[in-house]
């Protein structure tokens, strides 16, 4: 069975190489393939399959696209791996005078602000992004509530700053796939 996933695999390279007329590295099928599995639009459309299957990923024939998607699942990728040059100006910041004890978890909306304490509380945390969710969790909350009578250290406030901002970006670049991801439907590789 694993030769013939291998072969799978291979035929596919291959397909995507013919249709593109192009020498494409592994890495371009997983970009493109990671870009395509955070299309909302994907997941509207194929939600179902999602739940109870293997992902079906559409390939499109327009090697632009592709590449274009390709891109954008690898700015994914590093903004999830915490890799991305952008994270570099963190969007939120570790206000307030304390010990940054996490006593609680309380977003106030119309600040922006996630307070941590009576007196701290991380500045800049838009409401999609403190709602955003992977695989169930709300991320920005779970983090805070897996620390939650434990002291942040200065590490972990710059960690914090820097998954916002990457929630943020991936927020922004959902957005763009987005804009591209019927054009795959539409152009399909067979």
């Amino acid at each position: 069975k694993k030769g013939k996933q291998s072969n799978i695999s291979e035929a596919l390279y291959q397909k995507l190489e013919q249709t593109y007329k192009a020498k494409l590295k592994p890495e371009d099928i997983f970009y493109y393939v990671y870009g395509v599995l955070y299309s909302n639009a994907y997941r509207k459309k194929y939600g179902e399959f999602l739940k109870s299957d293997f992902p079906r990923v559409p390939f499109t024939a327009d090697y632009k696209l592709f590449q274009k998607l390709a891109v954008y699942g690898e700015e994914l990728v590093e903004l999830h791996l915490l890799e991305s040059k952008d994270l570099a100006k963190p969007t939120a910041k570790f206000e307030g005078r304390g010990s940054g004890s996490v006593e609680k978890r309380e977003y106030d909306e119309k600040q922006g602000r996630v307070w941590v304490n009576a007196a701290q509380y991380f500045d800049g945390i838009e409401p999609q992004v403190w709602q955003y969710h992977i695989g169930g969790y709300q991320v920005l909350d779970k983090w805070l509530k897996d620390r939650k009578g434990r002291t942040l250290t200065a590490e972990d406030v710059k960690h914090y700053c820097r998954v916002v901002t990457a929630l943020t970006q991936t927020i922004w670049v959902q957005g763009e796939i987005d804009k591209l991801y019927p054009r795959v439907e539409e152009v399909l590789a067979n």
